[in-house]
């Protein structure tokens, strides 16, 4: 990264003597601090080797082995001032480094990334099988170079469920099975309500309880507003509600759990449901082309959350009528354009206003009753933009589809159709029968500034 100030990069003698005292301490404690780190990754790796092989000299048993690992881990605990369950913790993590990624304790003891990256990368590597290990590893190295440690998981998960010999739709299958609901019971009356959900449910209920406490919130503004307005709020006998947003999407989802039916909601009536009643959760999912249409089984993203399965996304595709498509550049992998399969209502306008009938040569049929075609099909990376679309009626949009009839816009809406014998038909724009027009000849016998003789005034 490069530190600009609005006139250029920083300069050298910007920095004041204290401030570069200062700084070379800093990068001399970041210096320590990482070697510590990586002498503490080996030892700790070594306390849990010299457990294994001290456990295993006789021929133990496994549980011998965890007993000798629990022994070691206790003691390392009170050298330390820690408890024994975070120190074996750490020597299992310290041996699993060491141990299944040597690429990855190499690249951190040099400085390509960081210990932040290797924890990362150790997590989500428990889900790799052993024969694609040392290739995520090579490969996550290079995620985790780019970014810092808080914002490499995604990049990681989407990179191990690509490695994964097994495809995400069957591993997902496998996990969504194991669905369930935990409650872990905590101090001051307080417990911990867990459920172990596909992403794309949990997602959708985040965001239902979202919009039911945001309505929740905007009901009690318009009625804090007409309390001031007419009366005193604090004498009107009912108590301030003061929750956050927190507080409401677990009172929400407590009343919808228990009462089936949101009475949290203050539009709530005896007849029927209030407004929270009608709001439906929204999922944002990212898909590739390949993995819509059935190519491959590449997992999709619940945007903000996590991956989902592949049937899980082409379920999701099959329910609603708009798409936005991203263009991504194949060498930087940055987002470049952003399509949309539906016109736009101004782009509709315009069409109609362009068109005025079907563009097929000799058809008049009003475009109010065709359709907007995309010239070059939307599935094949035609751009939904004036210069791909025109109206077709129905009979003329189908011959375009299942016929060998082609047609193709070669600028400023005049359109090109080809028969199957090769002949060539253009289709200029219709000119409208009334316009605005700029008349460059007017008659000799035109009186200057003024109508011709014997016509009537133009309105």
């Amino acid at each position: 990264m490069t530190a600009s100030d609005g006139g250029g990069e920083a300069r050298r003698d910007d920095v004041t003597p204290s401030q570069a005292l200062a700084f070379a301490r800093y990068a001399e404690a970041l210096d320590l601090s990482h070697a510590a780190d990586i002498a503490r990754t080996r030892a700790l790796a070594d306390l849990g080797h010299a457990a294994l092989h001290d456990a295993r000299r006789d021929g133990v048993r496994s549980m011998a082995s965890d007993m000798e690992l629990r022994s070691v881990a206790a003691e390392a605990a009170g050298m330390a001032r820690l408890t024994d369950r975070r120190l074996q913790g750490e020597i299992d993590h310290a041996m699993t480094v060491i141990d299944d990624y040597p690429a990855v304790l190499d690249a951190w003891a040099h400085r390509r990334i960081e210990r932040g990256h290797v924890d990362v990368v150790v997590r989500v590597g428990a889900g790799v099988p052993a024969e694609v290990r040392d290739s995520f590893a090579e490969a996550a190295i290079g995620v985790c170079e780019r970014d810092v440690p808080s914002r490499v998981r995604g990049a990681l998960d989407a990179l191990a469920a690509r490695l994964h010999p097994q495809t995400f739709t069957d591993r997902h299958k496998t996990a969504a099975a194991e669905r369930c609901v935990r409650v872990f019971h905590r101090s001051d009356g307080m417990s911990n309500l867990v459920a172990n959900l596909p992403t794309v449910i949990a997602a959708g209920m985040l965001d239902r309880l979202t919009q039911m406490g945001q309505s929740v919130k905007d009901a009690r503004a318009e009625g804090d507003g007409a309390e001031g307005a007419g009366a005193d709020a604090a004498g009107s006998g009912k108590p301030a509600d003061t929750r956050t947003m927190d507080q409401l999407r677990a009172d929400i989802l407590g009343d919808l759990v228990l009462g089936g039916a949101p009475v949290v909601d203050p539009t709530y009536g005896i007849d029927r449901a209030g407004g929270l009643g009608a709001i439906r959760a929204r999922v944002q999912v990212a898909v590739t082309a390949e993995t819509l249409i059935g190519k491959d089984e590449n997992p999709a993203e619940a945007v903000g959350a996590a991956l989902i399965d592949a049937d899980t996304a082409r379920e999701l595709a099959g329910q609603v009528s708009e798409w936005d498509r991203l263009f991504i550049a194949p060498v930087t992998r940055t987002p470049v354009e952003i399509d949309t399969y539906r016109p736009t209502a101004s782009m509709k306008k315009l069409l109609m206003a362009r068109d005025q009938h079907c563009r097929f040569p000799g058809c008049r049929r009003a475009a109010l009753r065709c359709e907007i075609d995309h010239t070059i099909d939307y599935a094949l990376g035609g751009h939904t933009h004036i210069f791909n679309l025109a109206h077709l009626c129905q009979r003329h949009h189908s011959m375009k589809q299942f016929t060998k009839w082609e047609v193709r816009q070669v600028g400023g809406g005049v359109l090109e159709w080809t028969s199957p014998l090769g002949r060539v038909y253009r289709e200029d724009v219709p000119i409208p029968a009334v316009c605005f027009t700029i008349d460059t000849d007017p008659p000799p016998d035109a009186a200057p500034g003024g109508p011709p003789p014997d016509e009537p005034p133009p309105f």
